[in-house]
Order: C-alpha cells, then structure tokens, then sequence
C-alpha cells in the first residue's frame, strides 16, 4: 500500500496531506459520506466491496472516483441502472472498470490490483436458470480475484442425471471449494455437500413462490442440512465468493486436490497388494 500511495503523490492524484493521512491512520476520506478503509486488502486479503444499491448517485459517484484516483481496485454490486450508466461512460472515458448489465456489477480493476487466488480453482454450480444471476456475482467476484472457475449451469435435483454427469469434470479440475447456487427448496448444495471432499458453500437464491417463496425455503433447507454445509444469506453471491476466498487463500496454489490424488494412490497401492 505504502508503494502505491507514493506513486499516487508522485502522479499528482493525492495531495501529500492525504497521503500523510493515508500512512498515519489508514484511511482517506471519500467526501462527505463516506472513508475509503484502503488497506482492507492488506488486512484481509479481500478487496474493498461498494453496495450501489441504497446510494444517492452524487455520492456513489463521488466514492467511485475516489477509489480510481488512489488507484484502489474494488467490486461495485446490486447497481441501480443510473450507476450503471454512469460508469459505462466513465470506463469509456479510461477508468479501468469492467461493467456487467446483466448481474448488476461492475469491477473498478486497476493494474495495481492483487490477484491474490491465483492458481487457485474453484466450482460453481446453480440449480436452475433463474439462479444464474447470483451464480455470476459469484463467478466474477472469484476470477477479479485470479481464481479459475469451474461452471455447470442447470443442473437441479428436478434432473439429478446432469448434475452427476458433471461433477466428474468439475473434480479434474480440483476445487479448493465448491459454492452451490439454489432456489426453491434449496437441495442441490445438500446433495452437492454429500457427494463432494471439499468444503461447499450453498447460497440460497429468492428463487420460489408462496409459502417459503422469496428463498426463505431454500435457506431453511440449507441451514437444517444433514451433510456439512455453509450456508450464506439470500442472494449472497458476493459474501459466498468473499468466503469462498479465504478458504481458497487457506490451500496451496499447487492445487488442492493433492490429499485426493494421494488417497487415490493409496487405494490403487492396497489393491495391486490384494
């Protein structure tokens, strides 16, 4: 962090005001309404997350351009549509962001911006369609992280053949984690949890109506689940992908399938002795 705060002084984008007060207290002001915690990646290993949703447009601006002149790199989530178009146009005016309509979220990316999974690989699966937009919070959050993503969309215990027509090759790509997206009753990161060796994180999604519809199901199925299981909030794609991080963080970038290759190695060994 110290680096990069003497080049933003040395660039003229930080006064050496707030540069001292950067080095001394670990923070910057971020206007009227707000205080950039810019060593959070230091800390935690986790980037600076912005909620657009809830935000006046002048201040998300004002925290947005903020961020990009300490060259801070950061997720930008639950975007209302003048935030999204706001920062279409500023990333066609070169502020390094990466902006997807569709999910409601952007990536502020500067070159300066840690990468701290990679190496590291992660798989995603979701129940159905609908549960698509959450799963992509997910994915995207975990590779503006470096982590390679394994998907399989639509794969929901309604059809069980095609999640296990999957999940071998999700497994050759050796997971340090697995994060399953459902609705409705919520059962694939149950099913999900029982079948795999590696921590799941299940997300249930405001997919479902009537009683228990809005996900209230599926997070009630998740937290009485029978196999072991973390369970984040509804619609929680980026707190999944957060969580998801520091249990990747805790593995080697060799891969995390190693203990899983030497069982298997174990098991060929007794049998050839049998």
């Amino acid at each position: 962090m110290v680096r990069r705060i003497l080049r933003a002084v040395q660039r003229g984008e930080i006064s050496l005001e707030e540069a001292t007060q950067l080095l001394e207290e670990g923070h910057l002001p971020g206007g009227r309404h707000a205080r950039f915690d810019l060593p959070r990646v230091e800390r935690t290993g986790l980037p600076e997350v912005l909620l657009g949703e809830g935000k006046q447009l002048p201040h998300f601006q004002e925290l947005v351009d903020g961020l990009d002149r300490t060259r801070t790199g950061a997720i930008l989530s639950r975007l209302t549509d003048e935030e999204l178009t706001w920062l279409s146009e500023r990333r066609g005016q070169g502020v390094p962001l990466e902006v997807h309509p569709l999910v409601r979220l952007a990536i502020l990316r500067p070159k300066e911006m840690d990468r701290p999974l990679a190496g590291r690989h992660a798989a995603l699966l979701s129940a159905g369609t609908a549960d698509a937009r959450v799963a992509e919070e997910v994915r995207l959050t975990l590779e503006a992280l470096g982590a390679e993503v394994a998907c399989a969309f639509d794969v929901g215990v309604a059809g069980l053949h095609r999640l296990l027509r999957v999940l071998p090759r999700l497994e050759r790509t050796r997971p340090g984690v697995y994060v399953v997206c459902a609705g409705r009753e919520g059962a694939l990161a149950t099913v999900v949890a029982g079948l795999v060796d590696r921590p799941v994180i299940g997300v249930p999604t405001s997919q479902g109506y009537g009683r228990g519809g809005g996900g209230e199901a599926a997070l009630t199925a998740m937290l009485q689940s029978c196999v072991p299981l973390a369970v984040v909030n509804i619609d929680a794609g980026i707190p999944a992908a957060l969580v998801a991080a520091q249990v990747l963080r805790s593995t080697t970038a060799s891969g995390a399938g190693a203990r899983r290759r030497g069982r298997r190695r174990a098991r060929a060994k007794n049998g050839q002795r049998s």
